[in-house]
């Protein structure tokens, strides 16, 4: 489709819904460089006052008392209660949504999150808006929000997610198993000596790579202490993303066995990282762990949140690919015993690239333009 015009639809700045935009709106660019692309915060763009209100909650919530979010996450009783208020929220902002379509007049709508697949599905049905609408799901298990008969198209991860939704209605000719969209560069060849020699890291050392997803999310602090009390010769990259809290925690800490240790902010050459890492200790965020698998990454889980993290936990965790870490003190414990067995990391290794989707973004974006 020659001068096509496609809506990207996120919520959240900084967290792994907008980096599948931009992952697809980058592979968008590479099928036709014609292409005219609007990525937008749905949800900040509808509500911007709400959008601030209901972040400060979620983090508040998984952070405090993250038995609530479990109970809260995919729970079709709050599913159902919770319909009513969704549709008066959205037949609120028609008007805004609909001058923004006409303005744009884009051809298509892909949508990282359930939420605003949901406002533009009920746009599409109140108003007839003649624009396909694609659901990409950013996690390994979809959820009960994602289902609407005005989706045209939904991307899908695993073939388990793709049974899922067609055992909740959704007709196989809807279902695409590309897998979650993650930047092209993911699948670019990167000099992994030019890489430690920049950072003065030995390729013939152990290194391991702590993050948090772009927030910082997680026990990094806790994690980053069980590591300084290994008496082993490794190298340690930390990502706290935008939380500078954390940043600022993590450079106190000492090792004592002279590690090299190096912690970075939010960056954008992860890529480059996972490149000279031998493994990663994380949460098992969709995008983060989409990431990993590209790279042949063996994963240490720790400290999952419940409902989309715990799913993607026992995925990973049945594929050979992840072992989990109930006890945050033991992460060392956990890594010593994965270094002492690198028959065990190279098969997890394989078993992640094996797992794998890089051509995800390029294949929606092809199917998108089609």
């Amino acid at each position: 489709m020659e001068n096509s015009k496609i809506l990207l639809m996120h919520i959240t700045k900084t967290s792994g819904h907008h980096r599948a935009t931009v992952a697809i709106e980058n592979a968008l660019k590479i099928v036709s460089p014609s292409v005219e692309t609007m990525n937008i915060n749905g949800f900040a763009y509808a509500y911007p006052i709400l959008e601030k209100i209901v972040n400060r909650a979620y983090m508040s919530v998984i952070k405090r008392r993250p038995k609530i979010w479990d109970y809260l996450y995919d729970n079709p009783a709050v599913i159902k209660r919770t319909g009513t208020i969704k549709k008066i929220l959205n037949n609120a902002k028609h008007s805004k949504l609909a001058r923004l379509f006409e303005r744009f007049q884009p051809d298509c709508v892909i949508c990282s999150q359930a939420f605003p697949c949901g406002m533009v599905g009920d746009l599409k049905k109140r108003y007839k808006y003649p624009v396909r609408l694609i659901g990409v799901l950013t996690d390994f298990a979809p959820h009960h929000y994602w289902l609407h008969d005005e989706v045209d198209y939904y991307i899908v991860p695993t073939e388990e997610a793709q049974d899922r939704l067609i055992a909740d209605g959704i007709s196989s000719e809807r279902i695409k198993l590309f897998g979650i969209p993650i930047d092209p560069k993911f699948n670019e060849p990167v000099s992994a000596k030019e890489v430690a020699d920049k950072m003065g890291f030995n390729l013939s050392v152990p290194t391991i790579l702590v993050m948090g997803g772009g927030q910082g999310l997680g026990p990094i602090r806790s994690i980053v202490s069980s590591l300084a009390e290994l008496e082993l010769n490794f190298q340690l990259i930390v990502l706290s993303g935008t939380n500078k809290k954390v940043l600022k925690m993590l450079k106190r800490i000492r090792f004592p066995n002279k590690q090299k240790i190096k912690i970075f902010p939010y960056i954008d050459n992860v890529n480059e990282l996972m490149d000279i890492s031998t493994l990663i200790v994380t949460k098992p965020g969709g995008m983060t762990t989409a990431e990993s698998l590209a790279k042949g990454m063996p994963m240490v889980v720790v400290d999952p949140i419940p409902g989309q993290e715990a799913r993607n936990t026992k995925l990973l965790l049945e594929k050979g690919i992840a072992v989990e870490v109930d006890d945050v003190d033991e992460v060392g414990i956990k890594i010593r015993e994965l270094l002492d067995n690198p028959e065990k990391i190279k098969s997890m290794s394989k078993a992640a690239l094996k797992h794998s989707n890089v051509h995800s973004a390029l294949n929606i974006a092809k199917l998108v333009l089609k």
